[in-house]
């Protein structure tokens, strides 16, 4: 946080600026997902993929939405770490809406982690990795997180 911004505000900036990515993809939107990143910024998708520079990033995914009819996020924020006043961590899960259906796919439920940085006049993401939620060995836990996701797809006021 700068001398301009409270912890509460920067807090509310990373919150928001997780909250657009996931919208960008909700809407198919390649160059604006891409614009949330820095120039810089690294994604390692759901199947351990890795894409490197915004550039990049815009070209796959524009590539992945022409291809194939995709799913939409649900998330939950479960907590925002500063790591210096120029460094946040998101932690968040998310579920997924099959295009056309109204109830989340459990075998894609996710672990997310943003890494934002501050530029002079917003926040950006250095990092985003989207981990599946396979829960080896405890299907109790992935029971737990698709009820969790599916009351925040019926409220998502929380």
């Amino acid at each position: 946080m700068s001398g301009r911004e409270s912890r509460t505000e920067a807090e509310r900036d990373v919150r928001s600026l997780y909250r657009a990515l996931l919208s960008a993809w909700n809407e198919r939107d390649a160059g604006g997902l891409a614009d949330h990143f820095a120039a810089d910024g690294h994604l390692v998708g759901f199947d351990g993929s890795q894409v490197d520079g915004r550039a990049e990033i815009e070209d796959t995914l524009a590539r992945i939405f022409m291809d194939h009819q995709t799913a939409s996020y649900v998330a939950k924020i479960r907590g925002v770490d500063f790591l210096s006043p120029e460094v946040a961590l998101l932690r968040a899960v998310v579920g997924m809406v099959p295009s056309g259906q109204s109830d989340l796919n459990p075998a894609v439920n996710a672990v997310q982690s943003l890494v934002a940085i501050r530029k002079p006049d917003h926040w950006r993401v250095a990092l985003f990795q989207n981990t599946p939620a396979a829960y080896h060995g405890s299907p109790e836990l992935s029971e737990h997180l698709t009820e969790e996701l599916r009351r925040e797809l019926r409220d998502p006021t929380g």
